[in-house]
């Protein structure tokens, strides 16, 4: 089966529906549904043309500490020259919807819908719409972290069905991720993978860690433990878990449930807040 994904469609909501949505914004974690992604809270950002942007996270008091996420919309022949305008910021780009040219030090890389780019901070690239119809994409922005002995990451170019997907112990491929860069490669601090359960399976226990996650529905709903609260959730949906908080799924529906993740990883915790 070729994979979904889903993209906000933008517009607004009728006006003869009701207020009260899903969205939750608490403590410990934040559900955006696909609905609140309207024309009225699109970014317009610097260095870009024909382009706007949904923040969904970023660094903020109570909220998402390590990361920032966009879901970005390009008209076709969008895009930037100067896209990133941290240095010390590595990005990843998956995109939903269709076609996505990234520029590396002068080489190009077309993306399709599942497509796959790790760009290291202070990489020379740029990024544009190739096509007739709209792209859109995610980008994941973080600080790389250095660490005694490790030099930045290399780029990486690859695609969600170029991806094989890794059954988790003792599950028979009900709940399986997909991951795009080694586990074990520390020079990376974070990974960006896609989770797939089948209909019908779970993450059984509610894992309780200190990675932060930002996690976008692409395909598929489920019922999603945040905390203490069962929440439910549809392809579009976009939640922020803080470190630590309690979280637990199972899929609902007929076609599998499938996630975007993001998570921080490899590094030591900080000893000293705001280092």
């Amino acid at each position: 089966m070729t994979p979904t994904y889903y993209a906000p469609k933008g517009g607004l909501p009728d006006q003869d529906r009701r207020v009260r949505d899903r969205a939750v914004f608490t403590d410990a974690y934040m559900v955006m549904p696909r609905d609140v992604m309207s024309d009225i809270v699109t970014s317009f950002l610097p260095g870009w043309h024909d382009a706007r942007a949904w923040i969904l996270a970023r660094p903020l008091s109570g909220f998402a500490e390590t990361f920032a996420q966009y879901i970005v919309e390009l008209k076709p022949g969008g895009g930037s020259n100067s896209p990133e305008p941290d240095a010390g910021a590595q990005a990843v780009l998956f995109v939903l919807e269709g076609a996505l040219t990234v520029t590396l030090d002068g080489t190009a890389h077309d993306l399709a819908p599942g497509g796959y780019a790790y760009l290291p901070p202070g990489a020379n690239w740029q990024v544009t719409n190739p096509g007739d119809d709209r792209a859109v994409f995610h980008w994941f922005r973080k600080i790389w972290e250095p660490a005694p002995g490790l030099t930045a990451p290399d780029p990486i170019f690859s695609c969600d069905a170029d991806c094989a997907p890794l059954s988790m112990p003792g599950t028979n491929g009900v709940w399986q991720t997909s991951r795009f860069v080694d586990p074990t490669d520390l020079r990376h601090d974070m990974h960006i993978t896609i989770v797939t359960i089948a209909p019908g399976g779970e993450i059984p226990f509610a894992e309780t860690h200190v990675m932060e996650h930002g996690l976008y529905v692409l395909q598929g709903r489920g019922n999603y433990l945040l905390n203490q609260d069962w929440v439910e959730v549809e392809a579009g949906d976009y939640m922020w878990l803080r470190a630590f908080c309690p979280q637990g799924c199972y899929a609902a529906g007929r076609e599998p449930f499938r996630y975007l993740l993001y998570k921080d990883v490899n590094r030591h915790p900080k000893l000293r807040l705001g280092a």
